[in-house]
């Protein structure tokens, strides 16, 4: 009897555990407002608060673990591209009008990413446990807030909670949130139950190392391109689809007389019969193409002639030293930029700069700089995401993207040339 009433106790628990990670992985399916699936978290959440006192050490502890590889996760992600990360924190100081606090979004970032990682190990290695459970409280009630203003008002399109590893949308982001709200409601509410597994001494070890290793690998990530590029401009990736589908093209028409529509599949349409120009006439054109888009990147000259496919899409060996801001650019490589181009142009290699900048600053730029190649245009946030420096070097050759360089690293003609071996153009 006695062990009937140990796992009758035990029962509920598991159902919740079980249901609160099932709720997780139906969020993949679920992009946008749904009542019902909302309802479910909500309630989710009060049912772990009314059992709380029921939850044994095992249940207590899967759910610390659970919650402590997704601070982990989450925390790494970021932590690899704390510059994406800063990214994302401008836009919200731009939605919430602090334009101000743009110098100190880098740091933010640093600080965000980190806090969330260190707290993450702290409580999958049971760590501190009270003051570390208050502390994940206070994170996630900050997020929860920030989250659920974003699903309703839409202030910025991607929080990158999971940086550019993992997409999702303002609904998907509050949702998980909820999801994690359960878990950490599980062990915060069963923190005076749980006995810590180190000294004093150990955790304060454990903090600071988690701390010092993982601030000098986000400040590593700054200083040179991320580690991991999960970007959708990763180096190996081919920018040409191999199998490219046909495009389809359809042209609605409208008779003068009747009013009445007719969608043809272009050519498949009497444009050669006078009689049926006379009677229709064209209202406008759909096309559906079948490819994957694999990027979203457009150049252009001060003109407006679209040259992306001339300089992505190039057969041969491709430079392309990426700006997105020419004043804020760091010049330190200046002369190793210089000294390419030079020996680009007398090796018959192609090489073009990709700036957001105003033509007028891109041909100060250039004639101060004394650089002998061409200036393009193209949309800042597009070269943000291509490569994370300012300036930044990437080289192609038909279509594939062979290497990615920070400004740190910019390596010389003569390294370039040992590695891939131009002569063989």
């Amino acid at each position: 009897m006695v062990l009937q009433s140990k796992i009758s106790n035990l029962i509920p628990g598991w159902i919740i555990l079980f249901s609160v990670v099932f709720t997780g992985y139906l969020i993949y399916w679920l992009p946008d407002f749904n009542l019902a699936f909302l309802t479910l978290l909500v309630a989710e959440l009060i049912v772990v608060i009314y059992f709380s006192l029921r939850f044994s050490l095992l249940q207590i502890s899967l759910s610390r673990i659970i919650l402590g590889l997704l601070f982990i996760f989450s925390g790494f992600v970021k932590g690899i591209d704390p510059v994406g990360t800063e990214y994302r924190i401008v836009d919200y100081f731009i939605a919430f009008g602090t334009d101000w606090a743009f110098p100190y979004a880098l740091h933010l970032s640093v600080i965000l990413n980190a806090t969330e990682f260190v707290l993450g190990i702290l409580l999958l290695f049971n760590v501190c446990s009270r003051i570390t459970s208050w502390l994940v409280v206070l994170m996630m009630i900050f997020f929860t807030v920030i989250t659920i203003n974003d699903a309703l008002n839409n202030p910025v399109p991607d929080c990158g909670c999971f940086g550019d590893v993992v997409k999702m949308s303002n609904w998907q982001t509050f949702y998980k949130n909820l999801v994690i709200d359960s878990l950490l409601l599980i062990v915060f509410l069963s923190r005076k139950r749980v006995r810590g597994w180190f000294n004093p001494f150990a955790e304060w070890a454990i903090l600071v190392l988690a701390i010092s290793c993982f601030v000098w690998f986000e400040i590593y990530n700054i200083r040179h391109l991320p580690v991991i590029d999960f970007s959708d401009w990763s180096t190996g990736k081919n920018m040409i689809n191999p199998n490219p589908k046909p495009v389809k093209y359809y042209l609605l028409y409208r008779n003068k007389t009747s009013g009445e529509e007719k969608e043809y599949l272009s050519p498949d349409y009497p444009y050669s019969d006078s009689a049926w120009l006379a009677n229709w006439e064209f209202v406008s054109q759909r096309i559906d193409d079948p490819n994957p888009r694999l990027h979203d990147l457009k150049i252009e000259d001060e003109n407006g002639n679209d040259f992306t496919s001339q300089i992505v899409e190039n057969p041969s060996y491709q430079f392309i030293l990426v700006s997105y801001d020419l004043s804020r650019a760091n010049l330190k490589s200046i002369n190793k930029i210089e000294d390419l181009i030079k020996d680009c142009n007398g090796n018959n290699i192609g090489i073009a700069v990709l700036t957001a900048s105003l033509p007028e600053e891109t041909a100060s730029f250039k004639t101060t700089h004394n650089l002998q190649t061409d200036f393009y245009f193209a949309d800042d946030i597009i070269l943000k995401s291509v490569i994370r420096s300012n300036p930044g070097l990437i080289l192609m050759k038909n279509g594939v993207i062979l290497g990615k360089w920070h400004f740190n690293d910019f390596p010389s003609f003569g390294e370039l040339e040992e590695k891939y071996n131009f002569q063989e153009l």
